[in-house]
C-alpha cells in the first residue's frame, strides 16, 4: 500500500473484536451485520456546517476507521457525504489486498453524484479499491456515468418507489436497503454517515437493524450551527440508550462501543473484556 499505509495495534483490535461482524457469516439469508460508526464532537456534532468537511479523529482513530473498513464487506454513506468530501472510501491499512477492500455503497436516490469524476472511482480504476454500488430510484442514470461505473466493476442498484419514503423527499426504508445489499452478496456493512443517514437509523424500528455501534468522541466542541447527531424522538418513545457500553481511550480520543439490539446483549456480555 506504500508509505501512506496505516497500522492499527493488535491490542486495540482485540478490544473492538466483540463489536465486529463474525469472520464467517453465520446465515447467508439474514440481513447484513451493520455497524454504525462515526466521529463526533463533545456537543454531538459531526461537522461545522452542512457540506463542510470537518476533521475530528486523531491519527490513532483514523487508523481504527481503516481497520473497521477492513473487517466489513461494504461501507455505506449518503450522497451528501460524497458530494461534500469526495472521499476515497477504501482501506489504507497496511497489508490490505484488493480482495479485502470493502465495497463502497452510496445512497443517491435521484443520482445527484457524478461518480465518473470521483476519487472513489479513480482509485478503483487504479486497483486501489472497489468501485461503488449506488442505490437509486432513477432507472436511467447518465450513460457516461453508468458506463464508467460498470467498467470499473460497480453498478447502480435500482429500487422502486414502493421502497422509498417520500414524506420529506426520497428516503429508502432501511430494511429494503439491507435486503438489496444482502442480495448482492454483502454480509457486513459499515455505516459511516452523514448526519441524515445516521439520524434516520437511530429511531425505532430501524435501530433494531444496527448490530453494533462504534463511536469516536473527540475532545472538542464545534459550537452551534453544526450538523448534529440528534435523532427525532417520536411520541411516547423511551430514551434510546446504548446497551453494554465499553469505553476505550485511543490517542486523544475516546472510543465508545455498544449495541442497540436486545439480541446482541448476551453475546457481548460473554465476549467483552
Amino acid at each position: 500500500m506504500g508509505s501512506s499505509a496505516l497500522v492499527f495495534s493488535p491490542y486495540d483490535r482485540e478490544v473492538l473484536e466483540p463489536y465486529l461482524p463474525p469472520r464467517t457469516p453465520a446465515n447467508h439469508g439474514s440481513l447484513p451485520f451493520s455497524t454504525l460508526t462515526f466521529a463526533t464532537s463533545l456537543d454531538s456534532a459531526i461537522s461545522l456546517s452542512p457540506g463542510v468537511q470537518t476533521i475530528l479523529s486523531g491519527p490513532e482513530s483514523k487508523a481504527m476507521t481503516h481497520y473497521l473498513r477492513s473487517r466489513h464487506e461494504a461501507i455505506l454513506v449518503g450522497v451528501g457525504t460524497v458530494m461534500a468530501d469526495d472521499p476515497s472510501l477504501n482501506c489504507r491499512l497496511e497489508g490490505i489486498t484488493l480482495e479485502q477492500q470493502p465495497r463502497p455503497v452510496v445512497i443517491d436516490p435521484v443520482v445527484r453524484w457524478d461518480v465518473a469524476k470521483s476519487k472513489c472511482l479513480s482509485l478503483a480504476q487504479q486497483g486501489k479499491g472497489k468501485a461503488p454500488y449506488i442505490v437509486c430510484i432513477q432507472s436511467n442514470p447518465p450513460f457516461g456515468q453508468r458506463k464508467a461505473l460498470e467498467a470499473a466493476g460497480g453498478k447502480y442498484i435500482y429500487m422502486g418507489f414502493e421502497d422509498a419514503m417520500t414524506d420529506d423527499g426520497f428516503r429508502f426504508g432501511w430494511n429494503s436497503i439491507l435486503t438489496a445489499l444482502r442480495d448482492e452478496g454483502l454480509h457486513s456493512l459499515m455505516i459511516e454517515g452523514g448526519g441524515s443517514i445516521i439520524n434516520s437509523l437511530l429511531v425505532p424500528p430501524e435501530v433494531e437493524l444496527i448490530s453494533s455501534v462504534i463511536l469516536t468522541i473527540a475532545p472538542t466542541w464545534l459550537g452551534q450551527g453544526g450538523v448534529t447527531i440528534s435523532p427525532e424522538r417520536k411520541e411516547k418513545q423511551k430514551q434510546l440508550r446504548l446497551q453494554h457500553p465499553k469505553w476505550h481511550p485511543l490517542g486523544e480520543d475516546i472510543i465508545l462501543c455498544g449495541t442497540l439490539r436486545a439480541d446482541r446483549g448476551n453475546w457481548l456480555q460473554q465476549h467483552s473484556k
